[in-house]
C-alpha cells in the first residue's frame, strides 16, 4: 500500500524562503531533479525514528480552495505550501506516520510562528499547530473535509 503523509503550511513568507528555513531547521540537503516543476524543492535528510533517508518535497500547495462553497471546504484552504514526506526505505506505513509526526512536532517547536496541517494520505487529519493556540491531535478517521469541520475548525488557519 503506497502512503503519503504532507505537512500543509500557512507562512507569511514566500515558498523558496520557507523552503531555505525548512531546510535548515531540519537539516537537510538540497536534491537537483530536473523533472521537478516550478516553484518546488526537494531535500534529503536522515529520518529521526529508524535507521535511513527521509525525502521532502516542498510546493505550493494546489489541493486547497480559495473560495470553495460550504460543501466543499477543508481544512487545508488556507494553506500555501505542501510538504510531501516519504521515508526512502522499505515501505512500512505505520513507519511513514510515525517519521511524519516526528518532523510534524519538531517543526511545530522550531517554527511557532507557522501554522500547520499534518495529514495522511490527503484525506486524513492527523494533527495541527496554530500559533498562540498549540498542537491538537485528531482522533483516527477525522478527515480533512466538510464533515468534520466542527471538531478541526478551532485548529486551523480560517
Amino acid at each position: 500500500m503506497s502512503t503519503d503523509d504532507n505537512i500543509f503550511l500557512a507562512a507569511s513568507t514566500p515558498l523558496e524562503e520557507v523552503a531555505g528555513w525548512l531546510s535548515e531547521a531540519l537539516g537537510l540537503e538540497r536534491v537537483e531533479d530536473p523533472e521537478l516543476r516550478d516553484g518546488a524543492y526537494l531535500f534529503r535528510g536522515r529520518a529521526r525514528t529508524v535507521d535511513g533517508d527521509v525525502y521532502f518535497l516542498i510546493e505550493p500547495n494546489v489541493y486547497g480552495e480559495v473560495d470553495p462553497a460550504p460543501e466543499d471546504v477543508s481544512a487545508i484552504d488556507r494553506y500555501q505550501g505542501v510538504v510531501d514526506i516519504r521515508y526512502a526505505g522499505k515501505k512500512n506505513e505505520e513507519l511513514q506516520e510515525r517519521e511524519a509526526r516526528a518532523v510534524f512536532d519538531d517543526l511545530a517547536d522550531r517554527r511557532p510562528d507557522v501554522a500547520m496541517v499534518l495529514s495522511h494520505n490527503m484525506s486524513l487529519m492527523t494533527a495541527a499547530y496554530l500559533p498562540g493556540v498549540g498542537v491538537h491531535a485528531f482522533p483516527p478517521g477525522t478527515s480533512l473535509d466538510e464533515p468534520d469541520e466542527e471538531n478541526w475548525r478551532p485548529w486551523i488557519v480560517t
